[in-house]
């Protein structure tokens, strides 16, 4: 997960802070090398970190901090707020043009992301009610355009190509027209990237920018690269002018450092951010949201809308009613467990819940994601009438189950144990609810 290294290092650091009553000026700078330390180590640019340090500590050591109540809770207030200001300040959201259709140039180097990128971009925009057309404009990589029309199948959406034998420049202009003719609103062209920067490639994206004038040039940076990435953006930023970054596979980076530097060595705002293989895992890039995660104070706003997008709200309130009437079957579970899956992997969905990051480390947290799929094979095993009746599951009945899904009959019968005990935890809430006699009895934690 993004950030895991610095979130822990930060965390661990502020909690020696929070357990002081009162602090020194030496407590602060000794936090504060150790901030700088962790910042250095998650790949941060050296003068960012400098500077990020400088702010800080103007601000940490001064007589508002060492009077106030909570000085501890003060100085990470400050961190918070520089982290925010460092990766900057405000979500920056795309920009439309006035006059139809509004065109977009993603640009970057090869191996970065991009053509996938650009599919889940155009497959955000069209739930927006937009209507993408994507632009095949990368000639020389075997198997590009393919690529191309691959992934706009897989969202749905058209691509327009006209092959190897035309010079990029015609390609995206011809695109414009083409979706004028057909009502496209965005298009997205899709340009060739390249091992490493050169003149040839440059040349050839200033001439596709001076032909369609795009709204915006989005250049696709990989986390991975670290500072390499941060490189890049500011040699795209000085030859062609960027708009705006969008930084891939920052699930897989564990140091951040790409999301930490671009915004001060550009000028140029991050976007979105690819945190998963999924068209909803780019999302939008809140930078107050991310300084939070990072801190381990959570993301709530984030885990709240991808719950709306995940469950359907007819669903949910079906499921509120079969709970309240004990009616909740293992098809409802199973309903239930597609529906979170749709949210994204359980490690990133546990780290934005406030407090978690500072109770345990998600790095040493034994979260396995296998358990639910498991689980979901055990359940679709069953007929509908053991869904949802699982009394009537005798022997043989668990043998075909434990056969069908691979997994182990102790397995099953967990899953059955571990089901009648939430359902009388259900019965039980309910109860209290109502204004019944008793108390909530939670088998989990006996």
């Amino acid at each position: 997960m993004a950030f895991e290294n610095l979130s822990s290092k930060l965390q661990d650091v502020f909690k020696n802070l929070k357990n002081k009553g009162k602090l020194t000026e030496k407590d602060v700078k000794e936090a504060l090398r150790e901030v700088k330390l962790a910042l250095l180590e998650a790949d941060v640019n050296f003068k960012i970190v400098k500077d990020f340090i400088k702010k800080v500590s103007e601000k940490a050591i001064g007589e508002d901090v060492f009077n106030s109540l909570t000085p501890g809770q003060q100085v990470i207030k400050i961190v918070n707020e520089e982290l925010i200001e460092l990766m900057g300040s405000t979500q920056s959201k795309l920009t439309f043009s006035s006059k139809s259709p509004t065109v977009y140039m993603m640009v970057g180097l090869q191996g970065a992301g991009k053509t996938t990128t650009t599919g889940k971009l155009a497959g955000l925009l069209r739930k927006e009610n937009k209507k993408p057309l994507l632009v095949a404009c990368d000639i020389y990589r075997p198997a590009a355009i393919k690529q191309l029309e691959v992934v706009g199948k897989t969202y749905n959406i058209p691509v327009f190509s006209m092959g190897t034998n035309y010079n990029p420049v015609e390609i995206a202009k011809s695109s414009i027209e083409y979706a004028k003719k057909n009502g496209n609103d965005i298009v997205i062209i899709d340009t060739a990237g390249r091992l490493h920067i050169d003149i040839e490639l440059m040349d050839e994206l200033k001439n596709i920018k001076s032909e369609v004038h795009p709204q915006e040039i989005l250049l696709i940076i990989d986390a991975m690269t670290g500072q390499d990435s941060v490189t890049v953006a500011e040699s795209f930023n000085e030859t062609l002018g960027i708009d705006g970054v969008i930084i891939t596979k920052l699930d897989g980076d564990t140091r951040g450092g790409a999301a930490l530097s671009v915004k001060s060595v550009t000028g140029k705002p991050i976007k979105y951010i690819g945190m998963g293989e999924k068209l909803e895992d780019l999302e939008p890039f809140h930078p107050d949201r991310m300084a939070s995660r990072i801190l381990g104070m959570g993301d709530v706003l984030s885990l709240i809308e991808k719950a709306q997008e995940a469950f359907d709200e007819e669903q949910a309130k079906e499921l509120e009613k079969k709970m309240r009437n004990q009616e909740f079957s293992l098809e409802d579970f199973l309903e239930q467990m597609q529906q979170i899956k749709k949210m994204g992997p359980l490690k990133n969905l546990i780290g934005m819940i406030p407090g978690i990051g500072n109770q345990i480390n998600l790095d040493d947290a034994n979260i396995d994601e296998k358990a639910m799929i498991h689980v979901e094979a055990i359940i679709q095993s069953m007929t509908k009438s053991e869904r949802l009746n699982p009394s009537i599951l005798n022997g043989s009945r668990k043998k075909r189950i434990a056969e069908g899904s691979g997994r182990p009959i102790q397995e099953v019968n967990r899953l059955l144990k571990q089901f009648s005990e939430m359902k009388k935890m259900m019965k039980q809430f309910t109860d209290v609810t109502k204004g019944k006699k008793g108390k909530l009895n939670i088998p989990f934690f006996k």
